[in-house]
């Protein structure tokens, strides 16, 4: 019969890792009350968190002529132009680009 060895055996932990493995012996930790409640939210927030990070597909007129500048410019720095233009509208959004109306 062969038994599986134990996994944890040698195991080597960082200090973090040593620290919460020492405070749950020292009984600092203790259950939560409202465990499944708790659980649902965080999983709720993870989720939020990574549905920001998704891309969305619009739709968006331009002119001809824009565009083709815009293709232009991604060439010369080697990305496709709707990268570019992702890239554009981020840095907007993120406030690291201001619009100006001429």
């Amino acid at each position: 019969m062969n038994i599986p060895k134990d996994p944890f055996a040698n195991l080597v932990l960082d200090e973090e890792e040593q620290a919460i493995e020492d405070a749950l012996k020292r009984g600092a930790y203790v259950s939560d009350p409202d465990f499944k409640e708790s659980k649902a939210a965080i999983q709720k927030a993870a989720k939020r968190q990574l549905d920001l990070n998704k891309t969305k597909p619009i739709t968006l007129r331009v002119k001809q002529a824009d565009l083709i500048m815009i293709k232009a410019k991604a060439t010369r720095n080697g990305i496709p132009y709707q990268t570019m233009l992702s890239a554009l509208l981020h840095d907007f959004a993120k406030g690291h680009k201001d619009l100006v109306i001429k």
